[in-house]
């Protein structure tokens, strides 16, 4: 396999542990991925929620570039609508020198009126906002100006300093799964990083389209599909089994939770209407069902089970990225520390060897 990950969700579902205590819980996971093999490390950005706290994922990366020397440091995502362009582009530039050209920029619109509301912002503008901050930040990284003519971000041309000292081609990705999300990736010349909520199987019609827009607009294959994944590994498959259930399905809650996937307000906010498509999905069978559903495409049991998984998914996708989530739902971190270094020991290897 190209490239495998792990992502650092930040959240607080924990019973006994302060805020900072989970920090701490995170930031060791971001040392180990660096220790043993990764080949990145991601950061969210969420606000206001204990389902995740990472308000700046560039100064968050900022303090792993220094505890680490090779990983690569993603931002998994910066939500645009939630942060100015050019403010954006200064503090990417300033951590790809300081990380030494280690940096992936991941770009997302973001899908909470929790989040939404106290910035301000319209969730009804989220289109209009990324898709405007994408093309001028995308240019700045390249050419160390900026500018902007827009109705969100109307920018004078501005030469940023420091400026940026290599390419970010071939280092950017865009969170996509709508129509519209796929078209302003591909017309970014960026890779589609996904969470995966349902079989890849079902959601080959995405990555299609995905492949096919980005070789008619570039001339060239697209990059490989960046998946994201809950993972927990243990050499006793049914403590696993156990464990990645209550886990998977306590995560699984308050994800419902903080983007009420059960509400029916998606249905009148402009550029939303595949959400609402999720969310009467869910109503229907009920949250249960789709937390089942939901935890059927972790990536969770013995080393041999999770490297089975990977080689279905290859069959289905062809070449893809991986990126894993190891902590979740409350696990207790000695838990993911464990789970994270017997994948690595006894999958990673092989995982790799599947793509060559």
């Amino acid at each position: 396999m190209s490239h495998i990950g792990i992502n650092l969700g930040f959240g607080n579902l924990h019973e006994r542990l302060t805020d900072e205590q989970m920090y701490a819980g995170e930031l060791r996971l971001a040392e180990l991925a660096d220790q043993l093999g990764f080949d990145s490390l991601w950061a969210v950005e969420h606000h206001f929620d204990d389902y995740a706290m990472c308000p700046d994922n560039v100064v968050l990366l900022a303090n792993v570039a220094g505890r680490t020397e090779r990983v690569l440091l993603g931002t998994g995502a910066v939500i645009l609508p939630w942060n100015s362009p050019l403010r954006v582009a200064e503090k990417m530039i300033m951590l790809d020198i300081l990380s030494g050209g280690r940096v992936i920029f991941g770009m997302g619109r973001g899908l909470s009126r929790t989040e939404y509301a106290p910035f301000g912002i319209p969730m009804s503008e989220s289109r209009g906002r990324f898709d405007e901050a994408a093309a001028m930040i995308v240019t700045a990284l390249e050419t160390g100006w900026i500018e902007g003519d827009g109705p969100y971000y109307p920018t004078p041309r501005t030469q940023l300093r420091p400026s940026p000292p290599r390419s970010f081609r071939g280092r950017l990705y865009c969170v996509a799964g709508s129509p519209d999300s796929v078209s302003t990736c591909v017309a970014l010349g960026a890779s589609l990083l996904t969470i995966v909520t349902q079989p890849v199987r079902n959601l080959m019609p995405v990555f299609a389209s995905y492949r096919e827009q980005y070789g008619a607009v570039h001339g060239a294959a697209a990059p490989p599909i960046g998946l994201n994944i809950n993972m927990y590994c243990h050499e006793d498959a049914e403590v696993a089994r156990e464990r990645a259930l209550l886990y998977v399905h306590r995560f699984f809650a308050s994800n419902v939770r903080h983007y009420e996937f059960t509400g029916e307000h998606f249905a009148q906010i402009e550029g939303y209407q595949r959400y609402d498509e999720i969310a009467r999905a869910f109503r229907q069978m009920g949250v249960d069902a789709a937390a089942d559903n939901y935890a059927a495409c972790a990536l969770s049991g013995t080393p041999d089970q999770i490297l089975a998984k990977i080689a279905e998914i290859k069959d289905v996708l062809g070449s893809f990225e991986l990126t894993l989530l190891p902590s979740f739902g409350g696990m207790p971190y000695e838990q993911a520390e464990q789970s994270l270094q017997l994948f690595a020991k006894e999958v990673l290897p092989g995982a790799r060897e599947l793509q060559g």
